[in-house]
């Protein structure tokens, strides 16, 4: 899953039409309806309140509205820019500021997606990884190369305790607990306990 890494409003200026667009992380399709309709009251002064949003952990709900503008020139293509970065969990709204001058439904389409793309950019994007907290136990002996090498190889422990034994908790992507486990076997000569916890996501950006 990706998503802009934070909420934005980015603005530019088309032949005096002034086109700021906002972008919002929502949770879900109601989430993206109730921001959208907010915004659109806080802007009844614009000419346009065009939106578009993606929601569902593949993307699968998708809808968008040219708000008076012709038919495909401002909703659509902005929703294009959406499912072409990769995005859900996202809502867009294009606020234009109509400045006397038309530009056609060709430079319509373009200033809406130009809006959008820009906002993205200046939000980011990140991608959701799902992860397992894994609890490695071992005995105070092997504690301290055993959680430097861990640093070294997977990740910084989120915790670590000291009792009996020594317990760090670390992140790890689900499809690599396996690995985990049989690396914190092998370094361990088999005298490491690994102990599978909850699932979480975690938000590495994404570059490029």
């Amino acid at each position: 899953m990706r998503m802009i890494g934070r909420g934005v409003t980015h603005e530019l200026e088309i032949r005096r039409s002034r086109f700021a667009c906002t972008l919002a992380r929502v949770a879900d399709e109601g989430e993206a309806v109730a921001f959208l309709a907010a915004h659109r009251r806080a802007h009844r002064d614009a000419a346009h309140n065009c939106t578009a949003y993606v929601v569902g952990e593949h993307g699968e709900i998708t809808r968008s509205s040219d708000d008076g503008e012709p038919a495909g020139t401002a909703g659509i293509p902005m929703l294009e820019v959406l499912v072409r970065r990769g995005l859900t969990g996202t809502a867009a709204v294009v606020t234009r500021h109509f400045g006397g001058v038309k530009l056609g439904a060709g430079g319509l389409v373009r200033a809406y997606g130009q809006a959008v793309s820009g906002a993205v950019d200046a939000a980011g994007v990140v991608e959701l990884r799902t992860v397992v907290t894994v609890t490695a136990v071992v005995g105070h002996a092997l504690a301290g190369r055993f959680l430097g090498d861990l640093h070294a190889r997977w990740a910084q422990p989120s915790a670590v305790r000291y009792g009996a034994g020594v317990e760090a908790d670390v992140a790890v992507p689900a499809e690599r607990v396996e690995e985990f486990a049989a690396w914190a076997a092998r370094v361990t000569a088999g005298r490491a306990v690994v102990r599978r916890g909850a699932a979480g996501h975690v938000e590495v950006p994404v570059t490029g």
